[in-house]
């Protein structure tokens, strides 16, 4: 993601601040949605889905990790399912886009499911259109930054 696309900028100084913004995101998903999650290791981003995943309705009890080795995990909502794809091993490897189709992850996003990708800035094509949020987490001495592009970026200042 570029700077250029930047629309939002959202400082989350606290990770109340990052539940926060993920409630507002997962108020604003409807079947089919892809948001993609970016950042460097420990940026947040599995954080957020689990803030998005709460928000969307998956209980305390259920364990929300990040799924870099069985690459996706799949979470039932009120509004469908919510597939949970970690591409982080993925990144760089030959054979990424057949990797990539193999998930199934465009397939599954076109039949209605909710699809949330960290490390999918390479594959976005490949996920059946534009994502509706690309969020890129940065880290800095007062918290994160949150810069999101996308459809959802000018919904979520209404929403604040």
């Amino acid at each position: 993601m570029s700077d250029a696309d930047d629309r939002l900028e959202i400082t989350l100084a606290t990770r109340r601040d990052t539940r926060r913004l993920g409630a507002r995101i997962a108020s604003l998903l409807s079947p089919g949605a892809l948001v993609m999650l970016d950042g460097h290791l420990g940026a947040g981003k599995t954080f957020l889905t689990r803030a998005i995943l709460r928000a969307l309705g998956v209980s305390e009890r259920e364990p929300v990790q990040s799924p870099t080795f069985a690459l996706v995990h799949e979470y039932d909502v009120e509004l469908g399912c919510v597939l949970h794809a970690d591409l982080y091993r993925l990144r760089g490897a030959a054979g990424l886009e057949d990797d990539v189709r193999r998930l199934g992850l465009a397939d599954r996003r076109r039949e209605g499911a909710i699809v949330i990708v960290e490390w999918g800035a390479d594959v976005a094509p490949l996920l059946g259109g534009r994502p509706d949020a690309r969020v890129l987490l940065v880290a800095g001495d007062a918290g994160r930054t949150a810069k999101i592009s996308g459809e959802l970026a000018d919904r979520i200042v209404a929403t604040a």
